[in-house]
């Protein structure tokens, strides 16, 4: 219902009679969370406030991380905890376990992340390695990958699935996840990526799974403005903020046969799609219910060239 009405009212435009939905378990679904910091108490942020609801566990966190919340709160009611702590961020594959130091007021030592590695299971300082899809995904400490640990594979499937021809270009492209399989189905592929982390990553999956791929760290607005910008099919993974009038025009401009859309905001979806659809038709529209719990949802958006 959101989805349609957002469609409907931003868009002006309706949502196909049918609007498929991908599901998955409804907690214990996240792989990465981040959690405020004050002194030696870790939780969130009340509702509409900036006050700390210290926490034992995160019912919608992954097993690994509430094993994980539960380890620095033991840790943090030692003298040696780093109390300048502002914000971390926990990331795991279940196996390996990253913690990032998102915000703090003095430099955090070398002694903390010795430290977190000598208490945590399975702590992988700068990056760990992701099995989804097939492949296994380097991702860096600062580089983004999907958060619902069920239903990445899904996702995966679904975007690629009807993607065909010679040449492909993943825009958004982050550490590869769709730029490796891709790789698997076409002879060119070209990923696309402003993050330098990401397009390390993306580079040494490509080369762990053995395709051949050109992983270029560009705007993807400067990318479609050149000449190479060309290519049978285009999914595109942008951020909240969407594709924007740039992106949307060059890709009319380019005219892939084939154009999949990964949007996790209904709102900018439905401001870009208003314009594709004068030179594209909407073939089919999927809810992935990546953020259970939440009124966030990922739509994905195919569209085949009139």
């Amino acid at each position: 219902d959101i989805l349609r009405e957002t469609l409907a009212r931003v868009g002006k435009f309706e949502a196909p009679a049918e609007i498929r939905t991908v599901t998955g378990p409804a907690y214990e679904y996240r792989n990465r969370v981040q959690l405020h910091v004050d002194k030696r108490k870790i939780g969130y942020h009340k509702l509409g406030s900036n006050q700390l609801l210290e926490i034992d566990q995160c019912p919608i966190s992954s097993p690994k991380i509430q094993d994980t919340i539960r380890i620095l709160r033991q840790m943090a009611r030692e003298r040696r905890w780093p109390n300048f702590l502002k914000s971390i961020e926990i990331f795991t594959n279940e196996t390996e376990v990253q913690v990032n130091v998102l915000e703090s007021t003095l430099p955090v030592a070398q002694r903390f992340f010795d430290w977190c590695a000598e208490a945590i299971p399975g702590y992988a300082p700068g990056v760990l390695h992701y099995k989804t899809a097939g492949h296994s995904f380097r991702v860096s400490h600062d580089a983004f990958f999907q958060v619902n640990r069920f239903l990445v594979d899904d996702l995966t499937n679904l975007v690629l699935e009807g993607a065909e021809g010679e040449s492909a270009i993943d825009l958004y492209s982050g550490v590869g996840l769709f730029t490796v399989p891709l790789g698997k189905r076409f002879a060119k592929v070209t990923a696309v990526e402003t993050g330098s982390a990401a397009v390390r990553d993306a580079r040494y999956n490509a080369e762990l799974a053995g395709v051949r791929v050109d992983a270029l760290q560009m705007q993807s607005e400067a990318y479609l403005a050149g000449d190479e910008a060309k290519a049978d099919f285009v999914v595109a993974d942008p951020p909240r903020a969407g594709l924007g009038k740039q992106v949307v025009e060059a890709l009319c401009k380019a005219a892939p046969q084939r154009l999949h859309i990964v949007s996790c905001d209904p709102a900018t979806l439905a401001r870009d799609l208003v314009r594709l659809l004068q030179d594209y038709e909407l073939e089919s529209l999927t809810m992935v219910d990546l953020f259970p719990q939440t009124f966030h949802l990922e739509t994905v958006a195919k569209l085949r060239h009139k």
